[in-house]
């Protein structure tokens, strides 16, 4: 199984006046615009989660739908709390091992720093420091479900590596 681990797309900056509830901060139309560049690049290269699991906040929500759009035979979307900010791996692995006998490919989208650490616990001990840029993907492939210390890191994108 490959798990693609996805920083939500650039979103407008924090602001108490315009939402007063920092979960319902969206996406700015120039992220909107830049990361389904990126992610048609990327289907074109095999990218192609069945499901895409993400953090129920406006921006991840938003980045998801976009991998939906740009996916030949349009992913799930299911929304998850263990992807809001302060992430819960041991959560997000019980809920995700089901489809891996069924899903090759499975996405998850959610927030830094928590997008970083989930990666770094899956490729080795946790104690690497990966950094994710708004809008970066990271493949991960395991031999089966997804556990931690047992993923390879195929690639980690960010937009500017690839031109978008």
């Amino acid at each position: 199984m490959i798990l693609y681990i996805v920083r939500h797309a650039w979103a407008e900056e924090a602001d108490e006046t315009r939402w007063p509830d920092d979960a319902q901060r969206p996406l700015t139309d120039e992220g909107c615009k830049r990361f389904a560049k990126m992610v048609k690049v990327l289907a074109d290269r095999g990218l192609a989660p069945a499901v895409v699991a993400t953090s129920p906040l406006v921006r991840c929500r938003q980045t998801a739908e976009i991998i939906a759009r740009q996916i030949a035979g349009k992913p799930r979307l299911v929304p998850r709390d263990e992807l809001s900010p302060g992430s819960d791996l041991d959560k997000l692995l019980a809920w995700t091992a089901p489809y891996a006998a069924d899903e090759e490919q499975f996405a998850w989208v959610g927030h830094a720093p928590d997008v970083g650490e989930l990666a770094a616990a899956l490729i080795g001990d946790g104690s690497a420091n990966l950094v994710f840029a708004k809008g970066a993907l990271a493949a991960i492939e395991f031999d089966g479900h997804p556990t931690r210390r047992q993923g390879e890191l195929r690639w980690l994108v960010t937009a500017k590596i690839l031109g978008c």
